[in-house]
């Protein structure tokens, strides 16, 4: 816990004396974002709701394209994010930081899978259906809906990440210069091991899926796979403690706020997976 928190004294993590509505004012700029991004994404919903009703002549039926189970463990795996999310709220909360890391990796990386499976799944639809934007009507509306959503969810685990790294400010200002340096270090870590892991697995999938061996997978992404051993082995060292951390209960409010936009992005997938994937195996077109 950092020693702000420790001297500030018991923290209302729901009222704030300080505003009018007693809402503190970054829970209730939340809100009010949530709201408008609910009339944006009804209006995509909506818009895919009705050209499915009147497919143009030549339009691919969405049952011989989708592969539903890997979507639904996908939607399985966001789901489940949104309680590492909560755990790591209540963590926060409650002062432990040590908590509140592990949950906010987890979510994390189930936010990284459901991210990647995603884009394994739009590269498939093009390579193998030829379905793309501008291919037909269908193809418009999904990616147009189901992207923006990815992108959300992109967002959202990029505010995650810079919420980790966080959680590791020293609570010594000497350290200010230090601090910043290894904080932009660490973000620059984080993203590189980001971007090979994804890069590493899709190109293990899609070499099982052209039947090629392990042999070939390292023959041809050896520096990858072995640059992701590099940068898991450098995050370990970022994330060794160095003593005392100025985070600690008096933050909860920033990673309910993060919580609060991270639910959401769940809640709109709740949605979106029933309208865009199991309607066309409920209903008949």
């Amino acid at each position: 816990m950092s020693s702000t928190a420790a001297t500030a004294g018991p923290i209302d993590h729901h009222h704030d004396a300080t505003t009018t509505t007693g809402i503190p004012n970054k829970k209730l700029f939340m809100w009010a974002f949530l709201a408008s991004d609910c009339m944006f994404f009804g209006s995509l919903i909506a818009t895919h709701l009705i050209y499915r009703l009147h497919p143009p002549v030549g339009t691919p039926d969405p049952r011989d394209i989708f592969a539903i189970e890997l979507t639904s463990g996908s939607t399985f795996i966001l789901l489940m994010s949104s309680l590492l999310m909560a755990l790591a709220v209540n963590a926060c909360q409650q002062g432990n930081v040590a908590t509140t890391r592990k949950m906010l990796l987890g979510t994390i990386v189930f936010g990284l899978i459901f991210l990647g499976i995603q884009v394994y799944e739009f590269v498939h639809f093009v390579h193998a259906y030829g379905l793309t934007l501008s291919s037909s009507v269908f193809g418009s509306t999904f990616y147009t809906l189901t992207g923006t959503h990815g992108v959300h969810v992109a967002i959202g685990v990029l505010w995650l990440v810079l919420m980790y790294i966080r959680t590791f400010k020293p609570a010594d200002e000497s350290e200010g210069q230090g601090w910043i340096l290894r904080g932009f270090l660490h973000f620059v870590t984080f993203t590189a091991m980001v971007v090979l892991s994804l890069y590493t697995i899709l190109a293990l999938v899609h070499g099982y899926e052209a039947g090629n061996g392990m042999a070939y997978f390292f023959a041809n992404h050896f520096i990858a796979f072995f640059g992701c051993i590099a940068l898991l082995g450098a995050l370990i060292w970022f994330a060794k403690p160095r003593g005392a951390v100025e985070f600690g209960e008096a933050n909860a409010i920033d990673v309910e706020s993060m919580g609060l936009y991270w639910h959401f992005v769940d809640i709109v997938w709740i949605v979106i997976f029933p309208v865009v994937y199991l309607l066309e195996y409920i209903v008949l077109p």
